[in-house]
């Protein structure tokens, strides 16, 4: 693991509010350098710290504002059913963020679709026709208190 010191911290704070500065515009803030900094990123690359740079996307903005959190839990807890559901996931683009859980259910998945319609459709097509699930539950947000992608250090 990669011994992060004050400066690698302030960075990546920086790093995760606006990656599409200039390298001399963290060095100013920073008060390094533009190769220090330069070489200080490339570290963090190289070590997997950073390990992509994205896109936000405004979800109101692409018709994808209502987010839904789905409980799914399989007909059984073997290899292969669980497997099979971890690969049909993936396949589905409405579904941003899946967990394997423990507790009552085996899942969480997040989902972002336009509405209400949308989602009984996403349920009735894609969701419950992958095999092996034996029942979900479903909630639905109200309002985003909180949403970041940054992790706090």
């Amino acid at each position: 693991m990669l011994k992060l010191d004050e400066t690698d911290i302030k960075l990546l704070s920086l790093l995760q509010a606006d990656c599409k500065r200039t390298t001399a515009a963290y060095a100013n803030q920073l008060n390094l350098s533009t190769t220090a900094v330069y070489e200080r990123i490339k570290r963090l690359e190289k070590s997997g710290v950073v390990s992509r740079y994205v896109a936000l996307v405004d979800k109101k903005k692409i018709n994808r504002a209502f987010t839904v959190l789905c409980h799914v839990k399989l007909s059984q807890h073997i290899k292969e059913y669980v497997l099979k559901f971890e690969r049909e996931v993936l396949k589905l683009d409405e579904v941003v963020e899946c967990y394997h859980i423990s507790g009552d259910y085996d899942y969480i998945l997040k989902i972002h679709v336009g509405d209400m319609e949308a989602y009984r459709e996403f349920m009735v097509t894609k969701l419950t026709a992958i095999n092996n699930i034996g029942s979900t539950q479903s909630s639905f947000v109200i309002n985003e208190v909180k949403h970041t992608t940054a992790i706090g250090m």
